[in-house]
């Protein structure tokens, strides 16, 4: 699996740093307004032109690195660099451009280190063109570079920080799949031995006496009666054991979402609590808020930033209730595929669905599901995660 990890890394995780609403790459080419704030004071005829002209080979350069993987995007930060140097003679705000450049070099891979010293590298050539071409004097090159050199190694290191923690999500994600997997074969071939063992028994007891009965049947009705009643005593028993097989497959569900629930969060420093009543569920209550559970706890752990969350289900009269409650940031609940996949789930089995999520205050999803005609179960509730 670790094999698996690394050949996918730089594949799962495009170079681009996007916010939540993927907006990123647009609101950061404001910077480029520092272009146009003609720092020299020259004549619009000496600059505009060539600032135009530069923003033109730019973006394309730009778009590119931000769907590019690996060192290829070194390539596109050098020439971005590049540009910004040939146009300081002209401009000296494109020095943006040498941080544009250093916002782009963490997704190339290299290491942090080789980064900055890559940005102080571009910076020594600006500030050579300073002193030498424009004969700055020697204060206001050390502030101008002072500040550049800040801006663009703090943009740098946030960068190479947010890979670092897409690529430790994209590394939980494909382990977390990994365990599901596992799980997933583990009760397959539980499942086959049970009903290996079971029918196997079974099937030979019943027909072993279905035989006696067809021989004992011309000779002494009588025997033959009663093997063929132990016939139908076997089958029932062997159809109430079916039975409690599957019930205990299907109750199976809900605990392995829920015992990967805790190994997804805890892997991220999250603690969770559960606690379910000791009673199973109709298949399609369980199969639908085992999904709810697993839609709900990824997006604790993508965006919640919780320190705990606690995850209950009992019944409500004749109503089972699953309610997942944490203590992270809280946000605005904005209707997406998940929320809109679980919604459709309860709704087909008439249930319903409720978040309240306030900024700051974490977030509490609770689901309803009617349990139309079901026995009414003991409802102790045991503790089975903490």
């Amino acid at each position: 699996m670790t094999d698996l990890l690394r050949s996918l890394r730089a594949r799962a995780l495009p170079s681009r740093f996007v916010d939540e609403e993927g907006s990123a790459p647009l609101w950061s080419l404001l910077y480029l307004g520092f272009l146009f704030m003609n720092w020299n004071n020259a004549p619009v005829g000496d600059w505009l032109p060539l600032t135009i002209a530069s923003i033109a080979l730019f973006l394309p350069l730009y778009f590119r690195a931000l769907w590019q993987c690996g060192r290829r995007i070194l390539v596109l930060a050098a020439a971005i660099a590049l540009l910004g140097c040939l146009l300081v003679p002209f401009n000296t705000g494109a020095n943006t451009y040498l941080i544009y450049a250093g916002a782009l070099l963490p997704a190339s891979g290299i290491p942090l280190r080789a980064s900055i010293a890559s940005i102080f590298g571009g910076l020594a050539v600006f500030a050579v063109e300073l002193a030498w071409v424009l004969e700055w004097p020697t204060r206001f090159v050390v502030i101008s570079v002072a500040i550049t050199a800040l801006v663009a190694t703090a943009i740098c290191v946030a960068n190479h920080h947010q890979r670092e923690k897409r690529q430790r999500q994209a590394e939980l994600k494909l382990s977390h799949d990994e365990v599901r997997r596992l799980a997933a074969l583990a009760e397959r071939e539980r499942i086959g031995r049970d009903l290996h063992d079971l029918l196997g028994h079974t099937l030979s007891l019943i027909t072993l006496k279905a035989e006696l009965a067809v021989r004992l049947f011309d000779r002494d009705a009588l025997a033959a009666r009663r093997e063929i009643v132990d016939v139908e005593r076997v089958a029932r028993d062997a159809l109430g054991q079916v039975r409690r097989a599957v019930t205990g497959i299907r109750a199976a569900g809900l605990a392995a979402e829920l015992a990967s629930a805790k190994l997804l969060l805890e892997s991220c420093g999250t603690r969770l609590a559960y606690e379910r009543a000791d009673w199973s569920l109709p298949p399609e209550v369980e199969t639908t808020l085992a999904l709810v559970v697993r839609e709900a706890v990824t997006n604790v752990q993508r965006h919640a930033q919780a320190s705990s969350v606690r995850i209950a289900i009992e019944t409500d009269g004749n109503e089972v209730v699953l309610e997942v409650r944490d203590d992270g940031n809280g946000a605005r609940v904005v209707a997406g595929n998940g929320l809109a996949g679980m919604c459709e789930r309860l709704a087909v089995l008439d249930g319903r669905l409720h978040i309240d999520s306030v900024r700051g205050s974490g977030t509490c999803l609770v689901a309803r599901v009617p349990l139309n005609a079901w026995p009414d179960p003991a409802t102790t509730p045991a503790a089975l995660g903490s």
